[in-house]
């Protein structure tokens, strides 16, 4: 598989030196490639060097088209009414899921790498504090488009109902933010939980049993967070310890286990939503019935990606092929978290099952 000159017989060996090594042969130069993820010790090959951020500038750029034009081509021909915005809204909802989905990971992952035996003393870098201070923003920016859309000064904004939650979210993210700067991650817990109860109250404005709702999107949120931003951070943590395969693969095993449950609390509780809110006659004819559809099939992809990546993960001692599964379904993950943002800005479709 590599090429290189032949080891030398006479180079000497003995206790306190290092015995020689046969260079790998074969057509692919060596570059210092060791088991497990490729690339090594020595970093990916210099061809390569540019494939992750172009990917990472593609996928950017989709999740950001699919945004922007996702709320208008679902309720295309729906006869629904057009929501002022939408695709600006969907963008800052979609920041706001990301970052509460970072700093939740943060949170969680770490407790799974602590027991890993044999693990590297390192650890990746934290991005709860950027993260937390976008959603904010992201927070701040729907209370700017809610006052521009109502017409009314932010003052007033902050007197309404959604816009109050808003000002909530936004002020809980930067107090996680200040908690996790000031060294006590741990307490960022008490305001996070605080932004969960408040997006859940706000995505849940209507009439019918809005308690019961909001406890199924507290529930569905908190799951969805823990999956998407603690796969994120096992993904960086096994790439740092590239030249640790068994820990690696260990750390992976761990999340998996975790995952099983949050799977289900994701199915149980997205399917009671379901039940509850959307008319099983206006599923092909309503913007949130289309979106869901998207969500479901974006879903079931994860799902063979992620039963993939733990087939491979306990047969194969080597975690690099478990490791690309993973990558790939946390790239779908990302457009999961979108279609979720759109669903929170199109129309309840109950009212199209009640038009006369």
């Amino acid at each position: 598989m590599f090429s290189g000159p032949p080891a030398d017989p006479a180079a000497p060996t003995g206790p306190g030196l290092p015995a020689a090594v046969p260079a790998p042969t074969g057509d692919v130069p060596y570059a210092g490639e060791i088991p497990g993820i490729p690339g090594g010790a020595s970093g990916p090959r210099a061809g390569r060097s540019w494939t992750a951020p172009l990917l990472l500038c593609a996928a950017g750029v989709l999740a950001l088209l699919v945004a922007l034009l996702g709320p208008g081509l679902v309720a295309r021909g729906t006869g629904e009414l057009r929501i002022p915005g939408a695709g600006l809204t969907t963008v800052l909802r979609t920041v706001l899921f990301a970052a509460l989905a970072l700093h939740l990971g943060e949170l969680i992952a770490p407790q799974l790498v602590r027991p890993v035996r044999g693990r590297p003393r390192t650890a990746v870098r934290s991005w709860a504090v950027y993260a937390s201070l976008a959603g904010a923003a992201a927070a701040a920016g729907q209370i700017v488009r809610l006052a521009a859309v109502s017409d009314l000064g932010i003052t007033e904004t902050y007197g309404t109902r959604e816009g109050g939650l808003l000002l909530l979210i936004a002020n809980g993210l930067v107090l996680a933010a200040f908690c996790t700067a000031s060294r006590r991650p741990a307490l960022a817990l008490a305001p996070l939980a605080l932004v969960i109860g408040a997006e859940a109250l706000r995505a849940h404005p209507e009439a019918y049993s809005p308690e019961f709702g909001a406890a199924l999107t507290v529930v569905h949120l908190t799951a969805a967070s823990l999956w998407t931003g603690g796969l994120l951070y096992v993904l960086r943590t096994m790439w740092l310890w590239r030249d640790s395969p068994v820990a690696a693969r260990a750390l992976l095993g761990r999340y998996a286990r975790l995952a099983i449950w949050l799977y289900v609390a994701l199915a149980a509780t997205g399917t009671a939503s379901t039940l509850r809110r959307l008319p099983l006659d206006v599923v092909f004819t309503s913007a949130y019935g289309r979106t869901l559809l998207v969500k479901l099939a974006l879903m079931a992809v994860v799902s063979v990606l992620a039963v993939a990546a733990r087939r491979r993960m306990l047969r194969d001692a080597d975690p690099s092929v478990a490791h690309r599964l993973a990558r790939r379904e946390q790239v779908v993950l990302g457009l999961v978290v979108v279609v979720s943002a759109i669903l929170t800005v199109v129309p309840d479709p109950h009212w199209i099952s009640l038009r006369p």
